[in-house]
């Protein structure tokens, strides 16, 4: 535990009850169809159907790192984690999008194999399963929906794809069961597998895309640092900002650290409460570190040199 007298004033933990409540119900049911669909696509045959079933097991595997991701957040920071645990949250998203596509692309592999070497598909089986899939797939899809909008939390959107996914599963094994029942052709079932495994690998790349930013500590999406900047220099009393940094922890946890230049003329404690004011205003960013310094103290020559040419010309 920190010290008592470590005091943040803004709290490095994330206790979200909908998100929780949300992935709970919707582990227990997937983990449930999970084996509903692998049984019903070893006795119809389905590939598209065995997909669908590959894809609610990563589900069951998404589901328990965002689960472990929502209980580390809430634990408080210590001497060596300094920011809490926020950032497993985003560790968390980046794995399950690597799992989407890992699992897309041996739909695709397996979809190529069915085409050289077509199966025969029991229809029965593989219509009543789809269908049965397809009601579990639309209630998780809303229950996750539900709680994205009352919580921001990107590992819940990440989950959020895989059912969206799943729920174009079992869309695609429907369609595929309906072609092959009045057509007689065989091909259309790994030929929606493939299509189904093209869904899933761009949600896939999506969270990956979001969560690689995060930990790269890039600029959030939505911020214009410069306009910040420039939004700094409004503020009576600031003469330059140099060194800003702006990155999320996670996924609503911004962070912004800042030198600024403040005139002799200036009370800097209260430049600094000023900035503060209005990064929170206006941009919601309530976890900063803004440092002031004096040219004739702090060296800086090369910089300020810098600077003059570039105004200059």
């Amino acid at each position: 535990m920190m010290p008592e007298y470590d005091y943040h004033h803004l709290p490095h933990v994330k206790v979200q009850s909908a998100s929780k409540k949300a992935l709970w119900a919707t582990l227990v049911l997937t983990l449930f169809f999970t084996f509903v669909e692998v049984i019903g696509g070893l006795v119809s045959h389905s590939l598209a159907l065995l997909s669908d079933s590959a894809h609610m097991a990563s589900d069951v595997i998404a589901l328990f790192f965002s689960m472990l991701a929502l209980f580390m957040a809430t634990r408080p920071p210590n001497r060596k984690y300094t920011f809490g645990y926020l950032r497993f949250e985003i560790v968390a998203s980046f794995l399950n999008g690597l799992a989407l596509m890992g699992i897309s692309i041996g739909i695709f592999i397996e979809g190529i194999k069915r085409f050289v070497h077509p199966q025969p598909i029991d229809f029965k089986w593989m219509f009543l399963i789809a269908m049965t899939g397809l009601i579990v797939n639309i209630i998780l899809t809303i229950v996750l929906h539900r709680s994205t909008k009352e919580e921001k939390n990107l590992n819940v959107k990440s989950a959020l794809w895989h059912f969206i996914g799943d729920l174009l599963n079992s869309v695609g094994v429907i369609v595929s069961a309906l072609l092959i029942y009045f057509t007689g052709m065989n091909f259309f079932d790994p030929l929606i597998s493939i299509a189904i495994g093209g869904v899933i690998f761009y949600g896939g790349a999506k969270i990956v895309r979001a969560s690689y930013l995060i930990l790269m500590d890039t600029v959030p999406e939505g911020f214009d640092l410069e306009q910040i900047r420039t939004d700094m220099y409004q503020i009576e009393g600031i003469e330059d900002v140099h060194d800003m940094h702006l990155w999320n922890i996670t996924s609503d946890h911004c962070s912004l650290t800042a030198h600024v230049f403040v005139k002799h003329s200036s009370e800097p404690m209260r430049v600094i409460l000023a900035v503060n004011q209005m990064l929170e205003q206006k941009y919601g960013i309530r976890h900063t570190t803004i440092q002031t310094e004096d040219p004739a103290i702090h060296d800086h020559t090369d910089y300020l040199r810098q600077k003059n040419r570039t105004v200059s010309l």
